[in-house]
């Protein structure tokens, strides 16, 4: 998985397409990413009382639901018809002179 945890990323399919947020985690074992503001979802949960019978909160609550990685991109600053934009890139591997594994982006050329 090129994607990883703090990553900022682009949205390229779906209802949330186009938009941009920060990998809050990700899920190498099913290919998915948690970014943040994408994928909101509501869920109602229950009012439960813990042991010494106090309250805890419940209703509804919105939260993000894991979006598969191949609906994200890595965002980076690009000239776009002369302007700056955000726009999505596919991410590549090369080795330094030290033989360390670096990432950066293919459209850009600049380190990760």
């Amino acid at each position: 998985m090129r994607v990883k945890k703090g990553d900022k990323v682009v949205v390229i399919a779906g209802p949330d397409k186009g938009l941009v947020g920060k990998v809050i985690t990700a899920f190498p074992k099913d290919q998915k990413v948690l970014v943040e503001g994408v994928n909101r979802i509501t869920k109602h949960e229950k009012v439960n009382r813990d042991r010494r019978g106090t309250l805890e909160s419940g209703g509804i609550i919105h939260k993000e639901a894991p979006i598969h990685v191949s609906n994200v991109q890595l965002a980076v600053e690009a000239d776009v018809d002369g302007e700056t934009k955000t726009v999505g890139t596919k991410v590549g591997y090369r080795f330094d002179d030290d033989g360390n594994k670096i990432r950066y982006a293919k459209r850009t050329g600049e380190e990760i």
